[in-house]
């Protein structure tokens, strides 16, 4: 009898255990806004005064309601011519300027470009003020109350003073006093006043700035320096001395920041040399509440865009949840 082989029953293949997924983590939020004497900003990136025109300039290069805000150029009484060519010269990590506060004039400003301004949607418009004596500050102020969409004043108060020979409002305490008060009460709105770093101490200018009743301080403004040509043996610049901006003066500004930030209550923002998401964070930490951007602006005219992106993106590699946070998260020991 022949044998016939066994056929084996034929096995149901195994199911496959399901994969584990992974549970959904929620996207990292992070919340760039910050509050400055009152005022909401997006995020603390701000262009700074004389290196932005009057903000309706950069509309087609740069997405302005993307920015913090900006300053507008300085406004004066009436119009300004500045001082002649040249008045511009590249350091070898800065520039020196000395365009002597040119500008169309404050009536000017409210006729031709706060207009313009004002359909940029959620833009902060910060008008800067300057002038030599107290009246023209305060004649100036009174002049701006008129215009819709200016969110706040920046005192520019590193101008000679005419009736004091020439000593700048911000290199004496009693004449910043009796300016900022004067101002606080010509002005409808906050007023954020601009400090010289040609100081023998920042903290007592930031202190009668705050006595006095500014609503914030920023800083610094530039530094007075001068270049000479070796060969012509002439100044670089036509008015002989300038001011010195850009990453040559970060380091002393960032201290001066800290200085300030630690002698008043008032909000601070740093200016000086930023050009990176990590100096803005410097910044911060040293006390700043938002910052000012400006020669960036000469080499990139995006620069201030560019600064908020990449500082999303800081924040985001660092698990920061709010941009608030750094301020004064200076870490000492």
């Amino acid at each position: 009898m022949s044998h016939q082989p066994s056929q084996k029953t034929a096995e149901a293949p195994k199911a496959s255990a399901a994969p584990v997924k992974a549970p959904r983590l929620a996207p990292p939020t992070l919340d760039m806004s910050v509050t400055l004497a009152g005022i909401p900003l997006k995020n603390p990136i701000l262009a700074a005064s004389g290196t932005f025109g009057y903000g309706v300039e950069f509309e087609d290069v740069v997405s302005l309601e993307r920015l913090g805000g900006f300053v507008v150029k300085g406004l004066s009484r009436e119009p300004m011519a500045g001082n002649p060519a040249p008045r511009l010269y590249e350091t070898a990590a800065g520039m020196l300027n000395a365009i002597g506060l040119q500008n169309i004039g404050a009536r000017a400003f409210l006729e031709e470009k706060l207009p313009r301004l004002r359909k940029i949607k959620d833009a902060v418009v910060v008008a800067n003020v300057y002038g030599y004596t107290t009246e023209d500050y305060c004649e100036t102020i009174r002049i701006l109350n008129d215009g819709e969409g200016i969110a706040a004043y920046e005192l520019n108060v590193s101008c000679p003073n005419v009736r004091y020979g020439g000593i700048t409002f911000g290199q004496d305490p009693y004449l910043l006093s009796e300016l900022v008060a004067n101002a606080r009460s010509a002005s409808s709105r906050p007023l954020i006043v601009k400090l010289s770093p040609n100081v023998t101490s920042i903290a007592k200018m930031a202190r009668a700035a705050e006595d006095a009743g500014a609503s914030a301080i920023s800083l610094v403004n530039t530094f007075l320096a001068m270049a000479i040509d070796p060969v012509t043996r002439r100044p670089r610049i036509s008015n002989v001395t300038a001011g010195l901006s850009g990453p040559a003066i970060k380091p002393i500004a960032v201290r001066m920041v800290y200085e300030a930030s630690q002698a008043v209550s008032i909000p601070v923002v740093g200016i000086g040399g930023i050009s990176t998401a990590e100096d803005v964070v410097e910044f911060l930490l040293a006390g700043a509440t938002a910052v000012e951007v400006g020669t960036a602006n000469f080499w990139d005219p995006r620069a201030c865009e560019r600064l908020v992106n990449d500082l999303e993106r800081w924040c985001l590699q660092q698990q920061i949840e709010k941009v608030s946070s750094l301020t004064k998260g200076l870490l000492l020991s």
